[in-house]
């Protein structure tokens, strides 16, 4: 048998849709997401048992971005030979190993290496999950499939930072990484009970990443995606200042409405797979249209504390399909080389996520908030054009 399968062959293997498998990595990615926000909800106390200021513990969540972007380029250039089941429990093993090493640490080094595997996990899981997807379930099913596994993202958003927090004060911030350890570990017991043998496909040298960007329409692709992203994460990281300056509220009505956008975000993720298999090009260009045009809403909008939460929660409901739109978009585009496509993506999306927040940092200091939600959804709307006039929703050939 050669090392890598065909087209045909992976097909023919999918043709029953493994939905325990499916479900076995959705919890990997609710352990995973989790273990990577929860230093935001306990840096405080963290910050204090170890001696070290907050500004230092909070290089725990940049250096896990850093090697999660680093990670999702290399890994299926790295991991050629490895079965895929192999590969994926591997990952879990690295949030178990990850969330003892942090939960043991008597200072910021073991701190920050935990964190490094966190990030080798984080990475590598994403790179690769449109692709295992796609060997998971018939074609016609991976939208809802990934749909699926992007939920795990959602309730660790709505999970990791109240019930971090709380638990983290009532047992300590130690125990609560404990917890996610074991959380890790149940995941590898569903995973190796679910997972079945996924040999790898295609031929992934390093070389492949510039010869994928290179086929017809992924480059631009690649480009929409991270507008798409950076638009939103602009607004994510600058919503809090937005809702005390602009809308004017309080902490209370601050969470609920927060809260909302993630009960919302939850359920715009599950809704996702049945719209994109009615057609993958339009949830590709009315979620940044719509998510442009809430931008405007809120900044146009004043003084309705009510009517900021109803924008805020749709826009929450339409980014949920925003992630799911871009990895099934993958998965049709670039079938022969997922793995890589899914790499870059990742990539293009951590380093959107950074363009995001420092641009919008600087928005931030020469027109406050609501010139960052102005910016930002300007920077949607280009992407929604760019998805109108130029981006493939079909196979590419190869350059």
């Amino acid at each position: 048998m050669s090392e890598s399968l065909t087209l045909e062959d992976v097909a023919e293997a999918q043709e029953q849709p493994a939905w325990a498998a499916v479900g076995a990595m959705t919890l990997g990615v609710f352990g995973l997401v989790t273990a990577e926000f929860l230093p935001a909800s306990l840096l405080t106390p963290m910050a204090a048992e170890l001696g070290i200021t907050e500004g230092a513990a909070g290089q725990a969540v940049t250096a896990t971005a850093l090697v999660a972007l680093v990670a999702s380029l290399l890994v299926a250039a790295t991991t050629q030979r490895i079965d895929r089941r192999h590969l994926l429990i591997g990952f879990s093993v690295l949030l178990v190993v990850s969330n003892l090493l942090v939960a043991f640490a008597p200072g910021l080094p073991l701190l920050l290496v935990g964190r490094v595997l966190l990030g080798i996990a984080i990475g590598g899981f994403w790179a690769m999950s449109a692709a295992l997807a796609m060997r998971l379930v018939p074609e016609a099913m991976v939208p809802r499939a990934l749909s699926m596994i992007f939920s795990g993202v959602s309730a660790a958003t709505i999970f990791a930072a109240p019930v971090g927090s709380y638990l983290g004060h009532l047992i300590g911030w130690r125990a609560v990484f404990l917890l996610v350890a074991g959380l890790g570990v149940l995941t590898i017991v569903a995973q190796m009970i679910t997972l079945p043998r996924m040999a790898p496909t295609g031929s992934a040298g390093l070389r492949t990443l510039a010869e994928v960007l290179r086929r017809p329409g992924i480059a631009l692709g690649m480009l929409a995606a991270m507008l798409a992203f950076a638009g939103h994460f602009a607004v994510f990281t600058y919503i809090r200042p937005f809702l005390e300056t602009v809308t004017g509220v309080g902490i209370s009505a601050m969470s609920g409405m927060l809260l909302g956008f993630g009960l919302a975000n939850f359920v715009g993720t599950l809704l996702a797979g049945p719209l994109i298999e009615r057609s993958l090009k339009l949830a590709l260009l009315s979620m940044p249209l719509l998510m442009g045009a809430l931008g405007i809403g809120l900044v146009t909008l004043h003084g309705s504390p009510m009517g900021h939460a109803a924008l805020i929660a749709l826009w929450g409901l339409a980014f949920g399909a925003v992630p799911v739109a871009w990895s099934t978009w993958l998965t049709r585009t670039v079938p022969d080389q997922a793995e890589t496509a899914g790499g870059l993506l990742v990539a293009a999306v951590q380093l959107a996520i950074s363009v995001g927040a420092a641009g919008g940092g600087l928005v931030f200091e020469i027109d406050g908030a609501a010139g960052v939600f102005t910016v930002a959804s300007v920077v949607l709307l280009s992407a929604a054009l760019i998805v109108l006039l130029g981006v493939r929703t079909r196979r590419v050939a190869t350059a």
